[in-house]
């Protein structure tokens, strides 16, 4: 009994949290369809791989008359790529490498497998792989935790948490929060498996600080009515990086979106808790996102203060920061670009949010300059190079500032999402060229000394990216003034040499009209 527990917990294919449950036996009501197929809420281009990892609905829609995925079931075979049935061929994609980094490996096949593995979904198949059960439950109403390497991700059944005597501070994740007995569950305990894995203990890099007080209890935590509050429903706990910063907080939703690959569930019928045990508030410029993983409001950990609480279904998703995580500061193998996650996760958000392609129009290419009313990194002659640009006819100019008192974050991504040719200085807000169409191309106009950024990001997303190259053709301000450090390139400002942008920017133009996926690309033109 208990090996068959502790098989249901581990099999990817039967998730904690799975989407609705589905009968391949039912009948239902005559006219009426046997699943609620609209609750799945993703991409056409993503539901036979869907379909691959949730067969019980696969099973349904081929009995159920009313099922509008009935031409995907020819393709059952489609797959992401990490699970243990999915054979190369029919992956969802697969990286281009162009040339072989030697400090890494010796072929492209290799590079590619690298690639494959460091950032995309070969990334969500070794999270899975390493996933353990920590505390093994001996009846089905028991507890469990199961964690991958470092409590990097864990699944819990039936958590218990008392908050009732919880102190709070100014520190957002602070470390002996919870004493022994306060965090736990009913489940055979490994103490020696579990107090194994705190070697990347840190705020954004792992759960171990959370965890490392989970105990054996006593009691069966719902069963024996032990909380003042039952969490009936999934909840994903998030330790969440700078809400302010697009860079940073997009490493929040990337990494819950991997979190519900390993977890097999889309749903958006569950709760997000913000893990923080500071007494503060959380500022949030992008909270419309949400709407793309809960169709609730995110809930603070501190709205359960002073109850002993309890969750039939939690995860604790991957992390912002982690080592070799993604994507802040991941080291990545050079030559290779265009990961399957980072698009669908784009395609994934911008299906949820309502946000589409609606262009390009009248054989316009359409060219977006993002600006900035920051104090440093301004483009001191922007109107000039706007009237350049305006010389090109083929081109639709426009100049944006993406302040988010004046243009919601929605309206940011309907205007990203349509641009064709993104032009900025580095800054967070270039992070938008996650959600540009795949044909487009992104212009770090300066990367100001740092030149992997936005460079690797481009990588993991796919689109094409150039930056300025002639020092000489680029005037700053002044030497810059970084308030501790003295002189430096990202707190000053700039001028461009007219002659060189243009050349820069047809440069990414003609990229863009021979991307095969350009929809103008039959009306090419002299450009």
């Amino acid at each position: 009994m208990l090996m068959l527990l502790v098989f249901g917990i581990l099999l990817h294919g039967i998730s904690l949290s799975s989407q609705e449950e589905a009968s391949p036996e039912a009948h239902g009501i005559p006219g009426e369809p046997l699943f609620n197929y609209a609750s799945i809420r993703l991409p056409e281009e993503h539901i036979p791989f869907f379909l691959h990892n949730n067969g019980h609905i696969a099973k349904v829609c081929k009995k159920d008359s009313h099922c509008p995925y009935k031409k995907h079931l020819e393709n059952l075979k489609y797959c992401w790529g990490y699970e243990d049935s999915c054979r190369p061929e029919f992956r969802f994609s697969y990286p281009v490498c162009t040339y072989v980094d030697m400090r890494w490996t010796d072929t492209l096949e290799s590079a590619q497998d690298t690639f494959w593995n460091q950032a995309d979904f070969g990334y969500a198949g070794a999270r899975l792989r390493e996933l353990r059960v920590l505390c093994q439950p001996e009846q089905t109403s028991d507890s469990s935790l199961v964690c991958s390497r470092y409590l990097q991700h864990c699944r819990a059944a039936n958590l218990y948490l008392d908050l009732r005597n919880i102190r709070r501070n100014h520190d957002r994740f602070k470390e002996d929060f919870f004493q022994t007995g306060q965090i736990g569950g009913h489940c055979k305990l490994d103490v020696r498996a579990l107090m194994s894995e705190g070697q990347r203990k840190s705020p954004l890099q792992s759960w171990f600080a959370e965890l490392q007080s989970y105990t054996q209890l006593n009691f069966r935590p719902v069963e024996d009515a032990q909380c003042d509050v039952v969490v009936e429903k999934p909840a994903y706990f998030m330790k969440l990086d700078a809400g302010v910063n697009m860079y940073h907080h997009f490493c929040d939703f990337l990494n819950l979106y991997i979190t519900q690959h390993v977890s097999n569930s889309f749903s958006t019928d569950v709760y997000i808790v913000m893990w923080d045990t500071s007494s503060y508030g959380y500022g949030d410029l992008f909270s419309d996102t949400w709407k793309a993983f809960t169709d609730y409001d995110v809930i603070p950990l501190k709205t359960y203060d002073s109850k002993r609480v309890c969750f039939k279904e939690a995860i604790f998703s991957l992390l912002p920061r982690m080592r070799y995580g993604l994507f802040y500061n991941t080291p990545l193998i050079s030559g290779c670009q265009n990961t399957g996650l980072f698009r669908a996760f784009s395609q994934h958000v911008l299906y949820r949010l309502n946000v589409t392609q609606e262009g390009p129009k009248n054989g316009k290419m359409r060219v977006t300059i993002l600006a900035r009313s920051t104090e440093y990194r301004k483009i001191l002659n922007q109107n000039e190079l706007l009237n350049a640009l305006k010389t090109v006819s083929t081109f639709e100019v426009q100049v944006v500032d993406y302040k988010y008192k004046e243009l919601g974050f929605l309206d940011q991504l309907k205007i990203t999402h349509n641009t064709d040719i993104f032009i900025g200085m580095h800054g967070a807000g270039l992070t938008h060229l996650l959600f540009l169409p795949d044909w487009a191309a992104v212009f770090e106009l300066y990367n100001c000394g740092d030149e992997r950024c936005y460079l690797d990001l481009a990588r993991l997303r796919g689109v094409y990216y150039i930056t300025w190259q002639r020092q000489n053709k680029v005037f700053p301000q002044d030497k810059g003034h970084h308030p501790t450090l003295g002189e430096h390139p990202k707190f000053t400002n700039y001028s461009f040499d007219v002659e060189e942008f243009m050349y820069l920017v047809l440069q990414a133009a003609d990229h863009v009209s021979q991307h095969p996926k350009w929809p103008l690309k039959k009306q090419h033109d002299e450009l």
